[in-house]
């Protein structure tokens, strides 16, 4: 399939031009490109001006507490230091997509990536699509949301920002006039839930670029997994997946948790924390007991549609798994 639309193209030589022609109308940005072909391809984006930032070197650095949004998945998920102080991130690269697509693919586009429903890919005037009707509710969805679904029910398809969204990372935005509309939002009031807007996937404005993601120092001796189930063993797209960040008292896995996020994917509109699951985790040893009400608190809110409710079990089945290899 080709693209239909005429488009203009602009290589950015830096930040500030690429940012001052995004402010024109029909301006969009263009980094790894994966999503945003495929997009002008099905007609589901349309574009007059593609302002590609693919040469901004700046914007490619990894260091112990920045990456920049344009390092690579694969970049991500080879990278030594990421590895060793972000298990949980580099385990969630690895499982994006193909090696194509993590070669391609940037950290800044796999967080703003569109969803893959595919009535609103489809030839559908979905709710997305200016339409009142979100098609998938009640159509087939078994790929679609059990949690967080008011109004439309797709689901957020990045893996990096479920292990992102476990680590407490916070991304950097840069709009018009660069130093002064600099800001960070936390990657956790980063996405737009449908409820809210559903035309809107993240909180990133016209004319703002995503250029960094900040993690801050995880807690001294943690622990980190992420766990991704998919219809094939690559290419796809999660089913369920989770993030799984642990911290013990005094280092000892014998011990109490102290500190425990949990954040899956694959189920909603954007990372859904299973904040009631750390609650669970939280104080107590991690033995069959515990882990068993941890699975159970995290679905403990989730409203499965006519084809999707194998999702609630398999949410469970990942998260004792899971707790259950960290428990050692």
């Amino acid at each position: 399939m080709s693209i239909s639309q005429d488009l203009a193209y602009l290589r950015a030589a830096d930040l500030d031009e690429a940012l001052r022609h995004l402010e024109k109308d029909g301006a969009c940005v263009h980094g790894g490109g994966s999503d945003l072909v495929t997009c002008l391809r099905e007609g589901t984006v349309t574009c007059a001006q593609v302002i590609s930032i693919g040469g901004l070197d700046d914007l490619r650095a990894i260091t112990p507490t920045s990456i920049g949004a344009l390092a690579t998945i694969a970049e991500l998920g080879r990278h030594e230091e990421i590895e060793r102080r972000l298990p949980a991130l580099a385990a969630a690269a690895r499982a994006v997509g193909s090696p194509q697509l993590r070669n391609q693919g940037t950290l800044g586009g796999n967080l703003c990536q569109k969803p893959r429903c595919w009535y609103w890919r489809g030839d559908f005037h979905c709710l997305r699509q200016g339409g009142d009707t979100c098609y998938a509710a009640f159509g087939q969805n078994h790929g679609h949301a059990i949690f967080g679904a008011e109004a439309c029910v797709y689901v957020h398809p990045s893996d990096t920002a479920v292990a992102l969204t476990a680590y407490e990372a916070r991304v950097r935005i840069a709009g018009p006039g660069r130093s002064s509309r600099t800001r960070t939002v936390p990657v956790d009031e980063f996405f737009v839930l449908p409820a809210d807007d559903p035309t809107r996937e993240t909180v990133v404005g016209r004319g703002e670029i995503v250029t960094a993601v900040e993690v801050p120092a995880p807690p001294d001796g943690h622990v980190g997994v992420y766990r991704k189930i998919r219809a094939r063993g690559a290419w796809d797209f999660a089913l369920t997946s989770a993030a799984i960040v642990l911290a013990f008292e005094g280092g000892d896995r014998g011990k109490p948790v102290r500190h425990a996020r949990l954040v899956l994917g694959g189920v909603a509109p954007a990372p859904w924390r299973a904040a009631a699951a750390e609650q669970a985790l939280v104080g107590r040893r991690l033995d069959e007991s515990t882990i068993a009400a941890a699975a159970e608190a995290a679905v403990a809110d989730a409203s499965a549609l006519d084809h999707n409710g194998f999702k609630i079990d398999l949410v469970q089945g990942v998260l004792r798994e899971e707790l259950q290899s960290l428990a050692g």
